[in-house]
This record gives structure tokens, sequence and C-alpha cells, in this order.
């Protein structure tokens, strides 16, 4: 389950209705979706048209139950939105939340434990923020695997992003919590010129931190809040919808790259602890050279080798270009193939300097390369045939008419 908190300590930049469409675009893509709204004022059950005169129990009360000996499960809360999005809503209560916690140990962790009660009932958490540096704020970054900050693309948001994004920093750091924070450029007027010049600036400061997905200005979705419907269902055709489900479609695509990221770096700790586990087997026989092959009739190299077959298989399903630690793989499929090489910018596109080694006998072909921070061009060199990454969907058009692949090493 990831959990993205949406905030901006500055108030007026479409915060709320990132929290509300972003929850909505989600749902729409198939992903189990939970709201939270942590803002007193209460905008997404607004923005939802879930009436506050029959809000009897809010996230407040799910918040401070513990600490009264009155523990409130966080479904006794919940309002069915759609079908793959419920919303925990907010009540003015919460204004008194940070003085009512007062004295209270670990009270920066109230959000994350009622969260965990609901841990694998959804796949994404959006936790809408109020707009200051508070004990609520806290509470979202401390169970928050993300963080979304939206920028209007006016002078003053730009002004204040550099000391926004200082000060989340400090918040997670304090919160000791390591969360993956992104720019969102909202409520962009590409007629004007002050908003392009300010986006472009954007792009180059926080290149690597901003989400590709821009939210133009849309008065659609304005009335879509005023009505009490997500873009999505007010007008399903318009601009701000086709902004939202992009930018669900990039946080789903960033989620299954990191999630494919962690799965590749286990297996290969795994690789690896397997081959030193099998080297210290080979020298505990104390057999000479000609003779190792002969080990394969003991019991436990055989369990090794079912392993590491194992985790071949496993790998299969994960090609393509790789980030991890301090590394970026190459893993491919070329069952046939005799040599399978990488040319590239990394290496003056001389494929000899870098060969992949086939991993097991599936026709799995593997390498790792240390490179610096930066965007790299790159084909692949099978049998002396270049081409591109059938596994990597990032391309571009190349001087001979071809597409190069494309990796970002961040």
């Amino acid at each position: 389950m990831r959990t993205i908190a949406v905030v901006n300590q500055k108030g007026g930049c479409g915060k709320t209705t990132v929290s509300i469409n972003l929850a909505s675009a989600l749902a729409e893509l198939g992903q189990r979706t939970l709201l939270v709204d942590m803002d007193p004022q209460s905008h997404c059950a607004v923005g939802l048209a879930v009436p506050e005169e029959q809000i009897e129990q809010s996230i407040y009360d799910a918040l401070i139950g513990r600490s009264r000996n009155e523990p409130i499960r966080l479904t006794e809360i919940l309002w069915q939105i759609g079908e793959r999005l419920e919303l925990a809503p907010a009540s003015i209560d919460l204004f008194a939340f940070e003085q009512q916690m007062a004295g209270v140990s670990e009270r920066e962790c109230c959000l994350k434990n009622v969260l965990s009660e609901v841990n694998g009932d959804y796949d994404y958490v959006v936790v809408d923020c109020p707009p200051a540096v508070s004990l609520l704020t806290f509470n979202a970054l401390r169970a928050a695997t993300d963080a979304i900050v939206p920028v209007e693309t006016g002078y003053f948001s730009l002004h204040g992003l550099s000391r926004q994004l200082e000060t989340l920093g400090i918040l997670c750091k304090r919160c000791n919590q390591h969360v993956d924070v992104k720019v969102l450029a909202s409520m962009y007027d590409i007629r004007t010129k002050m908003a392009r010049e300010i986006l472009a600036e954007l792009r180059n400061h926080f290149a690597e931190k901003m989400f590709r997905t821009v939210v133009n200005f849309s008065t659609k979705l304005k009335e879509a809040a005023s009505f009490g419907q997500p873009i999505n269902e007010y007008d399903p055709a318009s601009k701000g919808q086709k902004d939202f489900r992009v930018l669900a479609e990039e946080v789903v695509d960033a989620a299954a790259k990191q999630q494919r990221r962690e799965v590749v770096t286990s297996l290969s700790n795994q690789l690896e602890a397997i081959s030193a586990s099998a080297d210290e087997l080979l020298k505990s026989t104390n057999l000479p050279i000609a003779a190792k092959p002969e080990i394969k009739v003991v019991e436990s190299p055989k369990t090794e080798k079912q392993q590491t077959t194992s985790i071949d298989a496993k790998l299969a399903e994960f090609y393509g270009v790789t980030q991890m630690n301090d590394a970026v793989v190459f893993v491919t499929l070329y069952p046939r193939a005799e040599s399978v090489q990488v040319a590239g910018d990394f290496n003056n596109w001389q494929p000899s300097k870098t060969p992949m080694q086939k991993v097991g006998g599936g026709g799995i072909w593997q390498t790792k390369l240390k490179l610096p921070k930066g965007k790299y061009r790159y084909r692949l060199v099978v049998d002396g045939q270049w081409q591109q990454d059938p596994y990597n969907e990032q391309t571009e058009l190349n001087p001979f008419g071809g597409f190069n692949s494309v990796v970002e090493v961040t």
C-alpha cells in the first residue's frame, strides 16, 4: 500500500483539487483507493458531495481514539464514494487535535497506526494535508511513502518553492521517514508568457523531482468541485480529466518501477549469496580443480542449483534496465544468441567494452554498470546486430532513423 501526502504549506495551490481528482483517477484505473482528509476545513467532503451535517465521526475520532482508550476503527468512519474509492472525511474538530494530543507519546504516529489497520485493503492512500506546518502535517508525512507538492505556476509560488521543499525535507528528517517528494505543476495557463517561463524554470531546477504531467488551468475543475464531483464524473472528455488520468498513470508507473527495482535488488542479492555459498562449499571439499564437477552428487550443491534455477525464472519477469543501489542493471532475454553487448553514451558506443553475461540456461543476459547521475542513450548488439532494448519503453529517435533506448540515472 502506497500512501501519498499532498502537501504545501501555501494555500490556493489546488492541493485539495489534486487530492480528490488524483484519488478518483487512481480508482478509475482499477486501484483500490482511500482518500484521507487531514484538513480541518473538510473540503474533500464538500468536493465529493458528502453532507457535512451527516458526518457523525471523522478522521479526528479515529486519530485520538487510542489516546482516550476508546479506539475507533477506520472502517467505521468511511464513506463510499465510488466502486474503488472511499473517503475518510475531516471535521472542524481537527483544529483541536494538536492541543488534545499534547504530552501524548508518539503523537505524530496516530495516522500511521490508523492506516496500519487497513494495510492490504487498499493499493493507494491519498492524504490531503492542511496548508500549515502542524502536528497534522507531521502525521501525514510519518505515514507517507510519497509526497506530492502542487505548485501553481505563478511568480509567488515559484519564489517560495525552494523554501517549501527545504521545510518539507526538515519535516521528513524529524519524522525519521524516507519520503519520495515530487513537484507537480498545477493551475497552468499556457496562454500566459509568465506561466510558460515559470514552468520552464521549474523543469530546469527540479527536473528529476518533477512529474512530467502538468495540470492545466480549467474552469471545468472548479465547476466539478462546486457540483461535488471529481472531474472524471463531471466531464469525462475534459482536458482536466485527461491531465489527472495521465498523472495517475505516471504515479502507478513510478510505483511499479520502484517495486521492480526492489525485486531485482532482492534477487540479485540472493544470487550473490548463493554464489558465495557455493564457493565456500567448493573450498570445504578440498578437492582438486579437475574433480570439482563431481560435487554435483552431494545434496547441498544440488539444493543451491535448484534455488539458482528458481531465481533465474523470476528474473525473467523483470527484463529491461533498472537502477539499484549504486549500479544500473541491464537484463534481457535472447535464448538463441551467442553474444549480447551494450553500446551507448557511457562507453563511447563501443559494444566490446560492455559484454553481457549469460545467467543460467534460460537465455537471460545481464550486466551491471556504475554510472553517474544523468541521461544515457544506448542500444543492444545481439550477435552483431544493433537494436533497441525491447524491454525498455523509454526511447528517442536517433540520427539514423532508428530508436535509441534511454535510461535516466537518479
